[in-house]
């Protein structure tokens, strides 16, 4: 089961048993600037799209019947000049034993709601990148102590830190020595 709104897609993975229907997964997310510009057939379509690459482990070598309370989404599947975009999702589907019905939007109740679930904006986390010089320069020491760096030709320029014009990091050897514990080859 699928819906699209005007902001965001939502689909319903379900199992029928029973004669009931029983939901396994839930899925939605928001549309990027560049879809909230789709027609409402192409979000309807995306929907299927999402919903199907969303649960494709769960479907693969299953019929497949997809409830959606847009009716046009058949035509769009069986169109022959489409954009690029739809002969895309049309042939991402072609891979799967797909059956669309119809179903009343007011019976569409738990993806329409998915489908226009407002999307949340974290609070952005701080982070607290600034290293004092001093404390670089006294692990940078305590890091060199123990390692040979006469043995290292590759590793002159880390004597002269203000030497290196590269476009690595003058810190990518220590990191990776502390990272790995091991002495870098030469």
């Amino acid at each position: 089961m699928c819906d699209a709104s005007d902001y965001a897609i939502g689909a319903v993975l379900g199992q029928r048993v029973d004669k009931k229907l029983h939901a396994i997964y839930y899925a939605s997310r928001t549309l990027d600037p560049a879809q909230m510009n789709y027609a409402t057939t192409e979000k309807e379509l995306l929907a299927v799209v999402f919903a199907i690459d969303k649960f494709c482990p769960y479907l693969v070598g299953s019929k497949i019947i997809i409830y959606t309370d847009h009716a046009a989404i058949r035509y769009l599947l069986s169109k022959k000049d489409a954009k690029p975009r739809l002969l895309r999702w049309i042939l991402l589907l072609q891979e799967f034993d797909l059956e669309i019905l119809d179903k009343k939007g007011t019976e569409n109740v738990v993806e329409d709601h998915l489908s226009r679930i407002e999307g949340i904006e974290p609070e952005p986390v701080p982070i607290d990148d600034d290293c004092p010089y001093e404390r670089l320069v006294a692990q940078i020491k305590s890091t060199l102590a123990g390692f040979p760096l006469e043995e290292y030709t590759a590793m002159q320029p880390i004597r002269d830190v203000c030497s290196i014009k590269s476009n690595v990091p003058w810190y990518a050897d220590f990191v990776n020595y502390l990272a790995a514990e091991a002495h870098p080859k030469p």
